[in-house]
C-alpha cells in the first residue's frame, strides 16, 4: 500500500506541474483554438495507443486507479467522466456524486475544471451536459495534450462510455512511419471536427512535428529529412489539396 501511495503522490505532482508547464507554453481559449493548435497532435497518439491496445478487452480497478487491456496489459489511469447512452448527457466525474469515487482518481479532472475557470471554457467547467460522440473525443484530446499523457480511451461499458487517460512509455514508444501517419491524422482531424482555419492547424502540427515551412500564399511545403508535404489550400484557409513523398 505504501509503494501505491508514493506512486499516486508523485503522479498528482507531476500532473500539478504539467498544468502550470501548459498555462505557460499551451494555452487556449476556446475549443476550435485547442483544435487549431494541439489537436493533429492529441490524435496522432490516439494511433499509438491503438497500435498498443486496439482489439483487447478492457477492465478498470478503480481502487488501484489502473486500466487493464487482455490479460495483463496493465497502466495507470485517470478518470473524466462518463457519457450516458440514455440521456445522451456528459457526466464530469467530479459532478457525480453518487459514484463515491476517490479524490486522487479524478485529479486531471479538477485540474481542466480549474483551467476551464480561468479561461471560460464551458466544456471544461459545465458538470452535467446534453453531448455527442465527438465531445468525448475532445475532452480526451485536451487532458492528453494538457497532461503530455500517451492518449484516452473511451471504454463502453453498456449503459454508458467513460473516458480515462493513460501514460505508458511503451505506447509513447510505438513505431510508425511518419509520412503516412501525418497524411492520415491531419485529413482525420479536418473530417472528425468542424475547424475554422485548417490552414493554422497544419501550421501547428508540422512545426511541432520539426519541418520546415516554407509558404507561398495558399500553398505551405512542409520539409525534413526526406519527407517532403504539399498542401494547398482555399481563400477561407480550408484544405483543398494535400500530397507527400519521401
Amino acid at each position: 500500500m505504501g509503494i501505491f501511495n508514493n506512486i499516486f503522490k508523485k503522479k498528482e505532482e507531476n500532473t500539478e506541474a504539467a498544468i502550470n508547464q501548459l498555462s505557460d507554453n499551451k494555452h487556449f481559449g476556446s475549443e476550435n483554438d485547442f483544435l487549431e493548435k494541439f489537436g493533429a497532435i492529441a490524435l496522432e497518439k490516439q494511433r499509438n495507443l491503438f497500435s498498443v491496445t486496439g482489439g483487447l478487452s478492457w477492465n478498470v480497478d478503480m481502487g488501484k486507479e489502473e486500466i487493464t487491456f487482455g490479460d495483463d496489459l496493465t497502466f495507470p489511469m485517470q478518470v473524466l467522466g462518463s457519457f450516458s447512452h440514455s440521456s445522451e448527457t456528459w457526466l464530469w466525474i467530479w459532478e457525480n456524486k453518487a459514484g463515491g469515487y476517490a479524490e486522487s482518481v479524478m485529479k486531471q479532472a479538477l485540474l481542466l475544471k480549474q483551467y476551464g475557470e480561468e479561461n471560460n471554457i464551458d466544456l471544461l467547467t459545465v458538470g452535467k451536459f446534453d453531448a455527442v460522440d465527438n465531445d468525448l473525443h475532445l475532452i480526451g484530446m485536451i487532458a492528453v495534450e494538457m497532461f503530455n499523457l500517451s492518449g484516452y480511451y473511451l471504454g463502453n461499458y453498456g449503459q454508458g462510455t467513460m473516458v480515462v487517460t493513460i501514460k505508458s512509455d511503451l505506447i509513447d514508444n510505438s513505431e510508425s512511419e511518419e509520412l503516412s501517419r501525418i497524411l492520415t491524422v491531419f485529413p482525420e482531424l479536418i473530417s472528425t471536427f468542424e475547424i475554422q482555419n485548417h490552414k493554422n492547424a497544419f501550421t501547428n502540427y508540422l512545426s511541432q512535428k520539426g519541418y520546415k515551412l516554407t509558404v507561398n500564399g495558399n500553398e505551405i511545403k512542409a520539409e525534413k529529412n526526406e519527407n517532403i508535404i504539399n498542401a494547398v489550400f482555399n481563400e477561407n484557409n480550408l484544405l483543398v489539396q494535400l500530397n507527400g513523398n519521401s
